[in-house]
């Protein structure tokens, strides 16, 4: 782990239950995570992508292995309660607001225990919630605002304490298409202007296409792990990996119905580089360097 490593997972096993009935959420990730990076963590539902966050923010132990988060073995943290106010964060599918708060006081209640007066709680709120597109909507309860005004409330919250590390766990998934790319752009423009890592869990490809970097999980194990180039780049990447992608690189006989033999070629050509950079890039065991990264994972 270097300076410039914000988090750290070694060998990072999480199972659930024992026995027959046993549920190994996480096999042995092994993930870095750069200061000032904006990824996402992608996957189908039950591999491992929401506990992978849990155990970044001290919400969850591991069964085995080590979780680092600015040079804190989690594992030996004196006050998990202080390290999660002070360095991390949280954003939720469900905003969490509490419904008897306005959109100000929801924002103030990550600073109450923190040494922080009223007056200086009260004067960042607002700060906040003006930097989030929200300062006239300061003194409203959350059911006067729309589904996305409560998730920017939820955001200016998670940077009450000025923290190293946003995760965000499915953050756009209550919203309609609008709303949530609003939210992307939100996160993107936090880490372009005050250098925030985030990190967010989502199974919406269109959500990590507006992040800089892509871990995909399968069966608790991290398959690939890629830097974002283009949109195109991300859209090919996605056929590749889809039925219709497979069938086209395993049966080279497979006909394609309207477009010509040379087009049918130069797709054929696209999807093997794109194919072959990803199956380089991470293999099951998780632990071959990445060429997005240029670094070893493990």
């Amino acid at each position: 782990m270097t300076n410039d490593d914000l988090i750290r997972t070694v060998e990072l096993t999480r199972i659930y239950g024992s026995g027959e009935t046993a549920i190994r959420a996480l096999d042995g990730v092994n993930l870095l995570v750069g200061s000032g990076e904006f990824l996402a963590i992608m996957g189908p539902s039950g591999c491992g992508k929401s506990t992978l966050l849990n155990m970044i923010g001290a919400l969850d132990q591991p069964t085995s292995g080590e979780v680092w988060v600015a040079g804190e073995n989690l594992s030996a943290l004196r006050s998990v309660d202080e390290f999660r106010a002070q360095t991390v964060g949280f954003i939720f599918q469900l905003h969490n607001l509490l419904p008897t708060l306005t959109a100000r006081e929801n924002v103030e209640v990550p600073m109450q225990g923190q040494g922080i007066g009223a007056s200086e709680r009260k004067r960042r709120a607002l700060e906040l919630l003006e930097m989030v597109g929200l300062g006239q909507r300061a003194d409203h309860l959350p059911n006067q605002l729309s589904g996305g005004q409560r998730q920017r409330v939820a955001v200016a919250r998670a940077l009450a304490n000025a923290p190293l590390l946003i995760l965000a766990d499915e953050p756009t998934g209550s919203l309609d298409s609008q709303s949530g790319e609003e939210i992307m752009e939100l996160l993107g423009e936090l880490n372009r202007q005050q250098g925030t890592t985030i990190v967010v869990v989502t199974h919406d490809r269109r959500v990590a296409q507006a992040t800089q970097r892509i871990v995909r999980m399968r069966d608790g194990r991290i398959v690939e792990d890629h830097r974002l180039l283009d949109a195109m780049e991300e859209d090919l990447r996605t056929l590749a990996r889809s039925k219709l992608g497979h069938a086209i690189l395993t049966d080279g006989d497979l006909p394609l119905r309207q477009i010509t033999p040379e087009e049918e070629k130069v797709l054929r050509r696209v999807l093997e580089r794109i194919d072959g950079a990803g199956d380089q890039a991470m293999d099951d065991s998780g632990k071959k360097v990445t060429p997005a990264t240029g670094r070893y994972s493990k």
